[in-house]
Formats: C-alpha cells, structure tokens, sequence
C-alpha cells in the first residue's frame, strides 16, 4: 500500500503521526511510504531518519497526498485541502468532526473520503488507545503549565502550587476523573497540591481513586457540588469528554461570579468545544484570556508541546492499525477490527457514526462485521 506523511501546517502543532522506526517496519512489509519534508523536524526526526527507513521525501504536501492511498496527519486539514483528497482515499487525522462546520463535513461525504479519528478509536471495553495515550501527557502537562498560571507574571495570584513551609498549597478541581484527571492528579499530588475531583459516575470516582489514591478527595459532578467546588478552587481543570461528541456546557458564565479573582480556568475539553461557557480556543501565542475576572486558558492539542514524547505515544497507539490497513485493505480492516470501525466517521461518502448522522442530519449507514459492507 501506498501511505503518505504529511506535515501538520496548524501553528504551534509539532507531532508527526510516525518516527522513523515506525516507517521502517512499513517499508520492511513492502508497503511504499512518502514523506512530505520536514513533517518530523519540529519533532527531532529529520528527513535523513526517514530516507535511512526506506521512506522516500517528498517536497509538498498535495504530492504525498496524491501518491498515496491513507494518509496520516495529525490536526484535520483546512477546508481548501479537502478539494485534494480522492474517492475511497483513507485519511486518519484528530479529525474531532463533531464539533466541525456542516458544509466541511458535506464536503468529505461528497468527495467519498474515509475518515479515520484518532480520537474515537475504541475497542469493546471501552479502550480508546490514542486518546489514553494522549491524555495521560495532557493530563501532566497541565499540571506543569499550570502551576506556572498561578504564578503573577502569567496571570495568576502569586501562588506556589505546593505551598511552602508554613504556606498552604494550591487548591486544584479536576471536573471529570478520566485517565486525563486521573493523570494531572497524580501529579499535582505529587507536587503537594491540594486536590479535589468531580465526575457525575461514581464508577468513575472509583476507578479515580484506586489508581489515584484514597486520600484525594472526590464529589459527584452535581450543580451545586460544581458550585461548591468553583468557590475554593485556585486552580480548576476541565477535562470533560464524550466520545465524538461535543463535551457538555456544565460552567456557565454565570457560574463564574463564584470564584475567586484571578483563579485559572483550564478548559482542556476545548477541542470537543469546551465544557465552559466562555471557553474559547487559544494557542500559544496568546493562551489565556480573562472573563470576569477569571484566566482562562483553553489551548487545544496540548501534547503538541512535549511534541518528541508525543509522537512516539501516538506511533505506539496507532500503529497496530495503519499496519492493520496496508497489509489487508481498508475494508476488510474495518470488517475485522472494532476498534477501528467505531473510529471511522465517514466511510466512501457515507456517514457511518450514528451520533454524527444526527447532528448534521444526514443518512447513517452502518458498517456490516458480516460482510464489511455497508448495511
């Protein structure tokens, strides 16, 4: 099979979707890999790295993608990208449709591309292994990033997240006790803050504390608990998330009023479009803004930042799947693996995830195990 690599052009997103090692097994199977050039730079995997691995460097993004049968990448592209992509072409991409314009979305179904989403592949237990993967960095990256919030120059109230002799720590609310709350409290534990999180599923706040620890403190994620948490909150983490769907609104801005000044509102469901009303997306070159008062700090794609860590997190995840693909054909992959069929959105023109089918109201066909056709 033909596969392509392209370079991600969204600012401040520094990941490719393969290392070099990946792209050796592939080429070693004899599979046909091209790499636009520089895809790897930003990430410490030069074009050298890629050509020592069989891949063959190519010098624009439109080559890798008329050469090749999937393509890789990590953000989704931009609508005047899509004009590039062929009918029956496989694209695997972060492509987080739900929260996309109706007419990007009519445009893939025209055009009768596959749509593979990172972010939504998951198996019949309930693991998703790209979004583990990059939850677990989010979920430490924003303690780092954090903790410097709270900091006076960047905003915050002059506060050390783990206190000092004879100085309290931080408060720091996780909203939604997922593997990324799970992760940022453990390490903000660590870094001696206080912690406290909520999530509506008590099976959740379970599952939280025995990988987290008992001795942090846990709510049910009820309006007033949500209230009651805002209050004391120096530092509050929304990491609220549905599987390819829009994460729900459960801060209003009315709901600001409660907290403290200056507090920091850390809104990492942003690329499901946020779980606070007045989150918008950032990067890095402005990443916080305030609302009544209130920092808000809502980049999306946060382990872009540790992008070298990130890439290998994302090649270890997604691999098992590409491989999957090359050596059996898309269809007869999708026929066979669960996981990927509950992560492919749209599928030769056809929409073939319900939940999507009704918000864009469009017809929904289901993918047949069966027969690998379209029921």
């Amino acid at each position: 099979m033909d596969i392509g690599l392209v370079k991600d052009k969204r600012p401040f997103e520094h990941r490719v979707a393969l290392t070099p090692s990946a792209v050796r097994g592939l080429t070693g199977a004899g599979h046909r890999v091209y790499v636009e050039s520089q895809a790897g730079a930003e990430a410490g995997f030069p074009d050298e790295a890629y050509e020592a691995s069989g891949a063959t460097i190519v010098f624009s993004e439109e080559e890798v993608v008329l050469r090749s049968e999937l393509v890789l990448r990590i953000s989704p592209p931009q609508p005047d990208e899509y004009e590039r992509f062929q009918h029956g072409q496989v694209v695997m991409a972060s492509w987080h449709l739900a929260v996309a314009r109706p007419e990007q979305f009519g445009t893939l179904l025209e055009r009768g591309v596959t749509t593979v989403g990172y972010e939504i592949i998951e198996d019949d237990e309930g693991y998703a292994p790209v979004l583990r993967a990059m939850s677990e960095i989010a979920g430490r990256l924003a303690v780092i990033i954090g903790s410097g919030l709270l900091l006076n120059e960047f905003g915050g109230k002059g506060m050390l997240i783990g206190g000092a002799p004879g100085i309290p720590p931080a408060s720091m609310v996780i909203l939604g006790a997922g593997t990324l709350g799970t992760c940022a409290a453990i390490c903000a534990r660590g870094m001696g803050a206080h912690v406290v999180a909520l999530d509506r599923d008590v099976k959740a706040l379970r599952r939280f504390q025995q990988r987290a620890g008992t001795d942090i403190p846990t709510m049910v994620a009820s309006r007033s608990n949500i209230e009651k948490a805002l209050q004391f909150a120096d530092l509050f983490l929304c990491s609220v998330a549905v599987h390819g769907e829009r994460a729900p609104i459960l801060v209003t801005r009315e709901m600001l009023a409660l907290m403290k000044p200056r507090t920091i509102l850390m809104d990492l469901a942003i690329d499901q479009g946020g779980c606070c009303e007045t989150s918008r997306p950032t990067d890095f070159s402005r990443p916080t803004y305030e609302v009544d008062g209130i920092v808000h700090f809502c980049v999306p794609n946060l382990p872009s930042t540790a992008s070298r860590a990130s890439t290998r997190a994302l090649t270890n995840a997604i691999l098992p799947f590409v491989e999957r693909i090359a050596e059996n054909g898309f269809d007869t992959a999708v026929r066979e693996d669960g996981a990927l069929r509950r992560g492919t959105y749209t599928w030769n023109g056809h929409c073939v995830r319900e939940s999507l089918a009704r918000a864009f109201g469009v017809p929904y066909h289901a993918i047949d195990p069966a027969d690998g056709r379209r029921s």
